[in-house]
């Protein structure tokens, strides 16, 4: 039964991430899921202030609402003038710091896990458990990427369309009177929420990966938003059974092979994709240049 809890539990963190990891491929912002993933470290610490109770909810809304504090930052050291991977360094490095500093000053004596918000260990999701009104529903982990990935297939099942432009056509989506600012900060919203969430399964620097490599080997092998979307949960749920399975073979970090299956399957997709592998290029080069020698001989 620890297996079925396991692999349900990194389906559903693929699956969150991966989906919200094609908007952000299509936006040129892969590393804003790294930024809001290191960055939130405040929120939590904050939430854990202010409440008492390291309750996942709680950690949850805190880290959430930083994550947003967060893009706002990085968006307005971008509009005036410092280039954009400068302005994510510099925000996320600051925040996480300022977190490393309310851990020392304020919560010291408090076990917070830090390890397991970066690391996680998905293994132990079977033993953390959940209960309402005294009887047992589940891993905690579930519920939380549960709701994520819920929240995540709601909003943009309803606003499919406005997604879409924003994502591809910023200044076409203004010109419609889409508010651009909105959804930009809707899909951060969701990018955070869905960090935090993934927090105690997979840890953050994983949760960077899931968010990235899905959508990235989609991206290779569909030039459509939709199937672009279905083929990034597909690859996510089949990397994180695979790397399962790879973990179980080597007796190594579910999480770490889990990304690890991502990363081949993203190789496999770099050189076979049929419009942009890297051998079907060399192939349509060679064939392209026999082509214009053969014409040239002719004439």
């Amino acid at each position: 039964m620890n297996d079925f809890w396991i692999l349900l539990t990194g389906a559903l963190v693929a699956s969150a991430c991966s989906l919200l990891g094609c908007f952000l491929i299509l936006r040129k912002m892969v590393m804003i899921g790294d930024a809001i993933s290191h960055a939130v470290l405040p929120g939590i610490v904050l939430a854990f202030l202010a409440s008492g109770s390291r309750d996942s909810f709680g950690m949850l809304l805190g880290a959430a609402v930083i994550g947003l504090v967060t893009v706002f930052l990085i968006q307005t050291l971008q509009q005036s003038g410092v280039q954009s991977d400068a302005s994510i360094g510099v925000v996320f490095t600051a925040m996480f710091a300022l977190g490393i500093l309310l851990v020392t000053l304020f919560a010291r004596q408090v076990d917070l896990d830090l390890d397991c918000v970066l690391y996680g260990e998905i293994v132990f999701v079977p033993y953390n458990e959940l209960q309402l009104f005294g009887y047992w529903v589940g891993p905690k982990a579930v519920w939380l990427v549960g709701f994520a990935l819920g929240l995540s297939v709601l909003l943009i099942g309803l606003f499919y369309k406005q997604f879409k432009i924003c994502a591809f056509d910023p200044a076409l989506a203004a010109a419609l009177g889409i508010p651009v600012a909105l959804f930009h900060y809707m899909l951060m919203g969701l990018v955070s929420v869905t960090t935090v969430a993934s927090f105690e399964s997979v840890g953050a620097i994983l949760v960077v990966g899931m968010l990235v490599i899905p959508a990235a080997t989609a991206y290779l092998l569909t030039d459509r938003l939709g199937v672009m979307l279905a083929l990034s949960v597909s690859v996510g749920i089949v990397s994180s059974t695979l790397g399962y399975g790879l973990s179980m073979w080597m007796d190594a970090s579910i999480a770490g092979c889990m990304v690890v299956a991502a990363g081949a399957l993203f190789i496999a997709a770099f050189l076979f994709s049929p419009k942009q592998g890297l051998l079907f290029r060399k192939l349509r080069q060679r064939r392209a240049a026999a082509s214009a020698a053969g014409a040239r001989a002719a004439g």
